[in-house]
């Protein structure tokens, strides 16, 4: 109804156009809402108030015209004005329950939408280094994307989900001299394994796997690999040159080609553990975008920045423009040794995005990013690409809490929970709810308890058994020998009389409407409160009043009712990556 009333306004104007009522070049603003009040009405247009002064006369007397040229539709029961010149619409008893046919005729593809009309979107989530498993901090920019993008696929536009694989630079080098490491450990070396080093036990199998694969070809007394390296943080030493000396010392006692093997054996194993955790977390991607990849683009993009004008020479480094374009200081692009830098890379690969053809790139990254925002964006606006194409979302990392305890997130140290132990303690489909129940860029503590408990309190299970229960129901029929086929006939509908059953129909009409504003707005807490509270209805709505009565045409009335409930909380669900299931 909330899109056949503009239809029917339309429609009024242009009969009040034509008898010369309203000027030939009247253009009014038609916004139709769901009334708050059912007092007045279940849809309203102020489109009156707005319009008048266009129009040349007061705003109840443009209303009135309206309301005598609206055509006649059997779904209005009566439209009267109100206020200063609000239009009220009252819709008819069986109107209030098409939705339901809707429903059963769509089934999974209700509330499906094309506003997107297949524009290129990619959405780049994740994306985490692959220098350890994925801990509960990742999990929530994992749930955002993956919704995200389901949001965007159903509403009509053309997804592309993406990882960047960081398999290149400092981090993945440290790795690496970490799993070198463990080896001389696990080869009967002694020493103080560095600060800065990876020291979770996660390194310990993939060393494992190297002595398997390289037998003591690769080992060398400690103190010949820490002979001459600065001293550690721990020793008044630096830790940051300690661990780039040590990569170093690597590099040179065991060759480049052999340090290469190492640093492919590290990233293998990990990333291998990536995938599979993501895809126990139902997250998967079209692409897994690797940075070493980008090698020739780096160079491009830096080239054209030069044309460009965006780049200067100072102490040996080349520096990109960033101030130009709202940063707070310039950026270097290239060292004075040579090599490039990590935003170069960034560059590289944003360019590479869009010379892919994306109409649109969404980034989702962890809050911490937020100083990079500028530089990034001004980054694209330097190369010729439009800035407004580049939309970054901010998620703000999980704070997980057992009881009153906070849990540690230190990849570096080891000391973290992954999300495959939050999976395998909450269970999936309560991880990737209670992730996406607030905005993304506000602070969230996922309290574990809450999680698990079957209670109202917990939402997903809340929504969960509110499906399952429409499942127990048509059992129940199926073992007491009643048809569980219903009738939509308006004849079997007009016995939904209760305004529980009214209101249950106005929400899931609401669906699309709430589906389409969370994709827009890429919240995909809209759509968990929507779930929510469809559910909450049910349930009060189910409590209160027998489903299955004697009495065939209200039986058929509400079970079909029920029926819709289920599709709605399933599609829901389904865009979320969370199961509805038949039992609890």
């Amino acid at each position: 109804m909330k899109d056949r009333i503009p239809e029917l306004l339309d429609q009024a104007v242009d009969t009040l156009i034509s008898e010369g009522t309203l000027p030939a070049d009247f253009r009014p603003d038609i916004g139709v809402e769901t009334t708050r009040d059912k007092s007045h009405g279940d849809f309203a247009t102020n489109m009156a108030m707005k319009s008048s002064k266009a129009a040349g006369m007061k705003p109840r007397e443009l209303a009135e015209h309206i309301i005598r040229a609206l055509p006649q539709d059997s779904a209005i029961a009566k439209a009267e004005i109100a206020g200063p010149g609000f239009i009220n619409f009252f819709v008819s008893h069986t109107s209030h329950f098409d939705v339901l046919r809707n429903i059963r005729e769509q089934g999974r593809e209700f509330g499906k939408q094309d506003l997107g009309k297949g524009t290129r979107i990619q959405v780049e989530f994740v994306s985490a280094n692959p220098t350890g498993p994925l801990h509960v901090g990742h999990g929530r920019g994992a749930a955002y994307g993956a919704s995200v993008a389901g949001l965007l696929e159903a509403v009509g536009y053309d997804v592309h989900r993406e990882y960047y694989v960081n398999d290149a630079g400092r981090q993945m080098s440290i790795l690496a001299l970490s799993v070198w490491l463990r080896y001389l450990e696990q080869g009967g070396e002694s020493f103080t394994f560095p600060a800065n080093g990876y020291r979770g036990d996660y390194v310990l199998p993939i060393a494992r796997q190297l002595r398997e694969d390289a037998g003591d070809s690769l080992q060398h007394p400690a103190a010949t690999v820490f002979s001459g390296v600065p001293a550690d943080e721990p020793e008044g030493g630096d830790k940051e040159a300690h661990i780039d000396g040590l990569v170093q010392r690597a590099r040179a006692l065991i060759g480049e080609e052999a340090f290469a093997r190492v640093f492919d054996l590290a990233l293998n194993a990990i990333l291998t553990d990536i995938k599979e955790d993501l895809a126990g977390f139902g997250i998967h991607f079209d692409e897994w975008f690797s940075e070493r990849s980008l090698r020739p683009d780096i160079e491009d993009a830096l080239q054209r920045l030069e044309r460009n004008g965006h780049l200067y020479q100072e102490n040996g480094a080349t520096w990109f423009r960033a101030t130009t374009f709202g940063d707070d200081k310039d950026r270097v692009v290239r060292r004075d040794n040579g090599e490039t830098t990590y935003f170069a890379s960034d560059i590289a690969y944003h360019l590479n995005k869009f010379e892919r053809g994306f109409d649109k790139v969404i980034n989702v990254w962890g809050a911490d990013h937020h100083g990079y925002m500028a530089r990034v964006r001004g980054a694209i606006e330097a190369l010729g690409v439009d800035p407004g194409r580049l939309d970054i979302q901010l998620v703000q990392f999980a704070i997980l809490y057992r009881g009153s305890e906070r849990l540690s997130m230190s990849t570096r140290s080891g000391s973290f929970v992954t999300l495959r132990e939050l999976r395998d303690e909450v269970g999936k489909d309560a991880a990737r709810f209670f992730y996406v129940t607030r905005k993304a860029e506000q602070h969230m503590d996922f309290d574990l308890e809450l999680a698990k408990s079957e209670s109202k309190d917990n939402p997903v299970y809340y929504i969960q058994y509110a499906h399952a229960r429409v499942c127990s129901m048509l059992e129940k029929m199926r073992a007491q020998g009643l048809d569980s086929s219903v009738s939509l006939e308006p004849a079997i509908l007009e016995h939904l009389e209760l305004e529980e059953e009214k209101d249950i129909a106005a929400m899931m009409a609401r669906y699309p409407e709430i589906l389409g504003r969370a994709a827009e707005a890429l919240e995909p807490h809209q759509l968990t409160h929507y779930l929510r509270d469809l559910a909450g209805q049910f349930h009060s709505y189910y409590n209160a009043h027998k489903v299955l009565v004697d009495d065939d045409p209200l039986r058929q009335a509400r079970v079909a009712l029920s029926l819709a409930v289920q599709q709605v909380l399933a599609n829901g669900l389904e865009l979320l990556g969370v199961n509805a299931p038949e039992s609890m």
